[in-house]
C-alpha cells in the first residue's frame, strides 16, 4: 500500500512539472529552458531535474501530451460512435480551438514556430498530421462503405484538405480573427466536407 501511494505521488509530481513545462513553453516559447519550467512549477532546477533529469525530455513530454487531444482523445471519441456521418461532423468540430486562449492549440502553434531550430519538433507535428489524417480516412472509408458517402476526390486527398483547414482556422482562432470562432470554423470546414462527400452533413447531427 506504502508502495503504491509513493508511486502514486511519484507520477502526480511528473504530472505537475509537465503541465509546468507546457506554461513555460507558452509563455517564454517552445524553446523554453529549465529556469523557466523550474519557475513555473514554483520550484528549484535542481528539483526539477530530480524527477526530469533530462530537461529536453520534460519538454517533448509536455508537447506530447498537448497533442494527445487532438488524436488520442478524438480516436476515443470516435469509438463512441457507429454512424460515419456523426463521427466526421464530431471529428470536425473537436478538432478546432475552443476560443483564443486556447493552451493546447497555442502551444502547438509555438511547436510550428521552432520546428526549423528543433527538428524534433517538426517531427512530433508531422506525426500527428498523418496520424489525423489516417483518422479522417478511416471515416471517409467507413462512410463510403455505408454507402452514405460518394467522394469526388481520393480519400487521402479529402482527409489532407480537412487537416489542413483545421489547422489553418485554428490558427485564425488563436489570433483573435473577430470573424472566426469555433463555430465559424467548424462550419466552414464542413462545407468543404459536403462537397467532398456528397453528403449534407446536418450541423446539428450528433
Amino acid at each position: 500500500m506504502a508502495r503504491a501511494a509513493k508511486q502514486t505521488g511519484k507520477q502526480a509530481r511528473r504530472d505537475a512539472l509537465v503541465g509546468a513545462a507546457q506554461r513555460a513553453m507558452l509563455e517564454h516559447g517552445a524553446d523554453a529552458k529549465l529556469v523557466h519550467v523550474a519557475e513555473a512549477a514554483g520550484l528549484t532546477s535542481g528539483a526539477v531535474l530530480y524527477h526530469f533529469p533530462d530537461v529536453q525530455a520534460l519538454l517533448l513530454e509536455a508537447n506530447r501530451s498537448g497533442m494527445e487531444r487532438f488524436y488520442d482523445q478524438r480516436r476515443a471519441a470516435l469509438d463512441q460512435l457507429d454512424d460515419p456521418v456523426a463521427k466526421l461532423v464530431t471529428t470536425v468540430r473537436n478538432g478546432l480551438p475552443t476560443d483564443g486562449n486556447d493552451a493546447s492549440v497555442r502551444l502547438l502553434c509555438e511547436l510550428g514556430g521552432a520546428a526549423g531550430r528543433q527538428p524534433i519538433y517538426g517531427a512530433l507535428l508531422t506525426s500527428l498530421y498523418d496520424r489525423q489524417v489516417a483518422m479522417y480516412e478511416v471515416i471517409l472509408a467507413e462512410g463510403v462503405a455505408a454507402g452514405v458517402f460518394t467522394l469526388n476526390q481520393p480519400s487521402r486527398t479529402i482527409a489532407r484538405n480537412l487537416v489542413a483547414l483545421e489547422d489553418a482556422y485554428g490558427y485564425r482562432i488563436i489570433a483573435g480573427h473577430p470573424n472566426i470562432d469555433q463555430a465559424a470554423a467548424a462550419e466552414l470546414i464542413l462545407d468543404y466536407a459536403r462537397v467532398s462527400t456528397g453528403h449534407p452533413l446536418d450541423p446539428t447531427h450528433p
